[in-house]
């Protein structure tokens, strides 16, 4: 092959290589900075690991004079902060309100006490009462006394048996169903055990020692049942029997082991003094009596709250509730009787109702009334106002153990204020009258409680006093048969 031959070959090989250096897409522009034909490859850079110091060289560097002082430093801006807070947290809780003690409280000084006179009018005995538990607890009741249903012919003591439960009313194994399920509701059950609940005299014609040993033996053997309390009426009485004290130990002898049990007494006719005087030297737990029945002069029972609201964890205050009469027979217009229910519950002591007060039934000449279970649109407005009522009460320790405080009252209005420590205050204002009344609240300053200017409204059966508006406490006008709560805050 000759010089010239080998020369076109070498440029054939060298224009080969110039083709296949030129981009695929040969048409387009070449990439800035790029020559035509040359392709650039990234090299990724090598993984570095960084592995950390090791010990040696880790307590090498830590030994240093920095890393001393620093440690230093932040280990005592540690304790110094920590004290700090500490020393906050004692200034703060030396520098707190004190709360006052809460008052011994037992379970009847934590709701409504429901009277049920008659069992078969009001749910056709003892095995119907098991079924209306779950409604007696969405009204809040607490303790249901129940009865007397014994056996007994009116004023003769021969024929008393105070350990036999009548047949319309029902059987012992229903009573215990009754008080195993009343016991997980947290409800408590008072029997009445008054002896000649008929007749003239509530202990027969005169004082016999016989009757009242027939009251202790049943007290007693009703207890080891279940119950948790024992009711008797005309407390005076009930007291001047030599086995009083008796019927006091079975009935009260447990109090400091396990739950308390009650022991009530009514009491009739009996003056605010009195009823102090009985609480003092009977020894009850409750007594009822019917103060409010007496007189409708508000003068006269805002001066009888003042004599007993001393007493209130044992004063039990209803409307016809000492003599097992509804509401109803005394507060003859629905107005009156949702007066009265805001007026039981906001008064320093315990709310006693007798069965119906909740939607104002009344009685069916002398017969009790048969209870309604199917209600209308009033007795259903009259049963959750009550039912808001006893809710608030529950709530709020201002209405359920606070202080009482009279404001002014007139012949038929009274209002008073109660007072819990560092909770809300209420105050109550009715007017059972059958004109407007015109309310001015004053406290005294020595008192040690400060009004405000201004109070929101609760609760109202008045529509000129509608809820969360705002009152002035300077003069109101409250409507005839109107009642309101009236809230502040505790301001410190």
């Amino acid at each position: 092959m000759n010089k010239d031959t080998e020369m076109d070959l070498e440029e054939v090989k060298l224009n080969t290589v110039d083709q296949e250096k030129q981009p695929i897409a040969g048409d387009g522009p070449s990439l800035a900075g790029e020559k035509n034909g040359s392709v650039k490859l990234k090299i990724p850079d090598e993984d570095v690991t960084f592995t950390g110091l090791s010990k040696e060289e880790l307590m090498k560097v830590a030994g240093t004079p920095g890393w001393v002082r620093t440690r230093w430093v932040l280990l005592v801006l540690f304790w110094l902060g920590w004290v700090g807070m500490l020393a906050g947290a004692i200034v703060i809780i030396v520098q707190a309100p004190r709360c006052k003690p809460i008052p011994e409280m037992h379970w009847w000084n934590e709701g409504p006490l429901y009277q049920i006179p008659s069992l078969e009018d009001f749910s056709d005995g003892l095995k119907g009462l098991e079924g209306k538990l779950d409604q007696l607890n969405q009204l809040k009741v607490k303790g249901l006394v129940l009865g007397p249903f014994h056996a007994v012919q009116k004023d003769q003591a021969n024929s008393l048996d105070l350990e036999k439960i009548l047949l319309n009313h029902g059987t012992e194994k229903e009573l215990e169903a009754v008080l195993l399920k009343a016991k997980k509701k947290g409800i408590s059950v008072v029997v009445d055990l008054t002896p000649n609940y008929e007749g003239a005299n509530p202990w027969f014609s005169a004082i016999d020692d016989e009757v009242m040993e027939k009251v202790r033996k049943a007290a007693e053997r009703w207890i080891n049942l279940g119950v948790d309390g024992i009711k008797v009426s005309d407390l005076r009485s009930a007291s001047s029997f030599n086995d009083w004290q008796s019927l006091r130990t079975v009935v009260q002898g447990n109090h400091t082991v396990g739950k308390a049990r009650a022991l009530i007494g009514a009491v009739e006719e009996a003056s605010a003094d009195e009823v102090a005087r009985l609480i003092n030297t009977t020894g009850v737990d409750i007594i009822l009596p019917n103060l409010l029945s007496s007189s409708d002069n508000g003068m006269a029972r805002i001066k009888a709250v003042d004599v007993l609201h001393s007493q209130q964890s044992s004063v039990g205050w209803g409307l016809g509730a000492s003599k097992l009469e509804p509401l109803s027979k005394a507060a003859t217009s629905s107005d009156l009787q949702r007066l009265y229910h805001l007026l039981l519950f906001t008064l320093p002591g315990i709310p006693v109702f007798t069965y119906g007060d909740e939607l104002g039934l009344q009685l069916n000449g002398t017969d009790w009334p048969k209870m309604v279970w199917e209600i209308n649109a009033n007795q259903t407005e009259s049963r959750t106002w009550f039912k808001s009522l006893s809710d608030l009460r529950g709530k709020e320790r201002s209405l359920l153990h606070g202080d009482y405080y009279p404001l002014n009252s007139s012949a038929t209005s009274l209002t008073f204020l109660r007072v819990w420590d560092q909770s809300e205050r209420y105050i109550t204002a009715v007017n059972w009258g059958e004109k407007p009344a015109e309310i001015k609240i004053t406290l005294p300053p020595s008192e040690g409680v400060t009004l405000p200017d201004t109070a929101e409204v609760k609760m109202s059966t008045d529509e000129n006093l509608a809820v969360q508006s705002s009152v002035s406490l300077e003069k109101f006008t409250i409507g005839p048969e109107k009642a309101v709560i009236l809230q502040f805050p505790f301001t410190g």
